[in-house]
């Protein structure tokens, strides 16, 4: 009788940006009965970490007139230092300046998609997130992009930048933080 080849599952490690974008991937496998083959695996774009492709007949071998099994190939999700994954949505920080954060200001922001301008609200906080809708991942409900803000103060080094910062420790004396 017929019998269908067995199923063969592997797994593949692509960037934050190929899950973005979409990817052709090309990979080798090693068998002890048909040798090495090639494969070229069309990654969609806005695939999740953990999702299995399947390439249909690209399994082992058929017997006796039997259908080639299938192939799987789950995908792994590396995140970088820049960027993280939360379902379809990608967080990353935004390192602004205290004046950008107190005063508002339009920052161009490196992502995935590409180099967006965002508009930082006036008086913004260290730690809060500013969500941009639908520039996460592209999917039929594509997800969010969140940006953690973090102030950051320059290094001093110059007399102008101390009394830049003695002008401002002046200006904002009456006013308390809680700590």
């Amino acid at each position: 009788p017929a019998v269908k080849g067995e199923n063969i599952e592997t797994e593949i490690n692509i960037t934050i940006e190929d899950g973005f974008y979409g990817v052709e991937k090309k990979i080798a496998l090693k068998d002890l009965e048909e040798g090495t083959k090639t494969i070229t695996v069309k990654v969609p774009e806005g695939i999740q970490n953990g999702e299995k492709i399947r390439l249909i007949g690209q399994g082992k071998e058929g017997k006796n007139g039997g259908k080639n099994g299938d192939m799987f190939i789950k995908i792994n999700i590396n995140e970088s230092e820049k960027f993280k994954l939360k379902g379809y949505d990608i967080v990353t920080d935004l390192f602004l300046t205290p004046w950008e954060a107190a005063l508002g200001e339009k920052i161009n922001v490196s992502t995935p998609a590409g180099t967006l301008a965002v508009t930082v609200p006036k008086n913004s906080k260290s730690g809060s997130n500013l969500r941009l809708k639908g520039k996460g991942i592209p999917a039929k409900q594509a997800g969010d992009l969140y940006l953690t803000l973090n102030i950051v103060n320059p290094d001093i080094k110059t007399e102008a930048a101390t009394q830049a910062y003695e002008q401002l420790k002046q200006v904002f004396a009456d006013i308390s933080i809680s700590r």
